[in-house]
């Protein structure tokens, strides 16, 4: 692969550019340790990610498990799973989305919210969602609930973040957003305190990293080897 790109847009919120930086250094270093071409920097400019994504120098990225049962997969190969363990609702490489909903809404319930299933406790709300291929904010609710048809209406707000202000706005009132992005979202997104998890989704695997379908096998092989022994990932593609 000549002049090889990388990019981890799936958390790399403004407020954590540097850890995200740092974050690349370290699998860089250990991609070139492994005998890989790996780039010096992070691509910001990725454009349309679904485009990105399917790009034939992508050495190294992250992706969702939605658009890779959209298509996807034929375009790339999993690389392995990161560790989620760090965040609440975490557990491996599995990860949950935190179902939230306004703080003041939930305190107001009867009965109270206690004592309601997640199914009662959303049922006839309004439902904020990033986009209807994400894993963490729509298909894994709509999996765990069999269908999203308890929801009075549908919004779709483009983002994590961007669902968190919809709710907290009083322009929807549920979302769900995955365990890392919530554990961002509580640190750096002010609307976030006016919500509160009210549950959460069925464990699945996170966010795989991945590289395209360019990358010779040896090279792959090389890069899945490496990462494994230094706990980047958990479990390889």
């Amino acid at each position: 692969m000549s002049n090889p790109i990388a990019a981890l847009p799936m958390y790399d919120w403004p407020e954590v550019r540097a850890e995200t930086n740092a974050q690349w250094i370290a699998i860089r270093d250990v991609l070139r340790g492994a005998g890989i071409d790996a780039p010096e920097e992070l691509t910001r400019e990725t454009g349309d990610l679904y485009d990105f994504w399917r790009r034939p120098d992508v050495l190294f990225a992250q992706t969702c498990w939605g658009p890779m049962g959209d298509g996807l997969a034929d375009h790339v190969h999993v690389i392995g799973q990161p560790d989620y363990s760090d965040v609440e609702g975490g557990e491996g490489e599995l990860y949950r989305s935190a179902v939230l909903m306004r703080r003041m809404d939930v305190s107001c319930m009867e009965p109270p919210a206690s004592r309601q299933s997640l199914s009662d406790r959303i049922r006839h709300k309004r439902f904020a969602y990033n986009a209807p291929d994400s894993m963490s904010g729509y298909l894994a609710l709509q999996s765990d609930l069999a269908s999203l048809d308890v929801f009075s209406e549908h919004i779709p707000t483009g983002g994590h973040r961007a669902s968190i202000r919809a709710v907290a706005s009083g322009r929807a009132d549920v979302c769900a957003i995955d365990c890392r992005s919530w554990a961002l979202a509580q640190l750096h997104e002010p609307a976030a305190a006016d919500l509160v998890r009210v549950g959460w989704t069925s464990p699945r695997k996170g966010l795989p990293y991945i590289t395209s379908r360019t990358t010779n096998p040896q090279a792959l092989a090389a890069m899945r080897a490496a990462l494994l022994e230094a706990k980047v990932i958990l479990a390889a593609g």
